[in-house]
């Protein structure tokens, strides 16, 4: 399906596919920091015998910020693991039926999640909240990421459903 060119909903679409590859750069040198401090933390252990407590915690927000804050963009490529073979089995319209309800069905789940995520980010930040390590980081991080990620996942889906609408008012 392609992206309408004008209007709002093109507008919303090429912005939202701008903000999606800033974030893919900027998880991408998350995920080369997370691997860096990983592989510092192993060479600090085994070789010069220095204890660190934080690498992991500091790796596994890396983690869980890269993996959240992409799953807009992996669902703008489409790119997200599917089940492929009944489509090819359905005719155009039984599977573009499919993909809306897919997508709808979606965007609920991912705006409940997104909800309930803020809710434990608000939750976090109020009561100072952190992690049970001797680093103790504040645990709204890495659930102020996961809000993110899945609040512009929730938003992409959303964009994707609308472009259902365009699309089939185009056609007729």
């Amino acid at each position: 399906m392609a992206p309408p060119a004008g209007g709002v909903l093109g507008l919303a679409l090429r912005a939202m596919a701008g903000l999606n590859r800033a974030i893919l750069g900027l998880s991408m040198l998350a995920l080369l920091a997370a691997a860096l401090v990983l592989t510092g933390s192993v060479f600090l252990r085994y070789y010069l015998h220095v204890p660190t407590d934080w690498q992991d915690e500091a790796a596994v927000f890396l983690l869980v910020g890269a993996t959240f804050l992409c799953g807009a963009y992996v669902q703008e490529q489409r790119s997200h693991v599917g089940i492929e073979s009944l489509a090819s089995l359905l005719p155009p319209w039984a599977d573009r039926l499919r993909r809306l309800f897919c997508d709808a069905a979606s965007c609920l789940f991912c705006t409940f999640f997104a909800w309930k995520s803020w809710t434990l980010f608000h939750e976090a930040f109020v009561e100072g909240q952190t992690t049970s390590s001797a680093w103790a980081p504040p645990l709204w991080i890495p659930y102020g990421l996961m809000a993110t990620g899945m609040t512009l996942l929730a938003l992409q889906l959303l964009l994707q459903t609308a472009l259902h609408f365009s699309s089939a008012k185009e056609a007729a």
